[in-house]
């Protein structure tokens, strides 16, 4: 099961993070860097049978791709700032986080305009 090599990595990590931090904050750093790694090319391997999963449904629903790749992006991006700023975290750079989070959201609300923008549209031809 995938979820026991996540969860057997991430305590071996946890662990060994604990016994060196004291005395080497520099290479904790490096090695919560690379179990992050390891982590996320652990559920990489999923990733793609979700895209796969998800546009077999939006052909069958017949929504634009173009709406389903910017979706996607979003997420992504949620992803992407998450991860960046959880890093920054564990090197002790509480603000530079905080400018990650905020950078994260930002782009994800200008990516989201053209998504709001046909949802609106669609309203309007509804009411009309």
């Amino acid at each position: 099961m995938e979820v026991v090599q996540v969860v057997g990595l991430a305590l071996v990590a946890v662990t060994l993070l604990a016994v060196i931090r004291p005395q080497r904050p520099e290479l904790a750093v490096l090695l919560s860097l690379a179990a992050g790694a390891a982590l996320l090319a652990l559920v990489l391997a999923r990733v793609g049978a979700v895209l796969d999963l998800l546009r077999q449904v939006a052909l069958k629903a017949n929504v634009n791709f173009q709406y389903l790749t910017l979706v996607l992006k979003i997420i992504g991006v949620a992803y992407l700032a998450e991860l960046g700023a959880q890093v920054a975290r564990d090197a002790g750079e509480g603000a530079v986080a905080a400018k990650v989070e905020l950078a994260g959201k930002v782009i994800i609300l200008a990516l989201a305009v053209p998504i709001f923008a046909a949802v609106m549209e669609l309203m309007l031809k509804m009411l009309s």
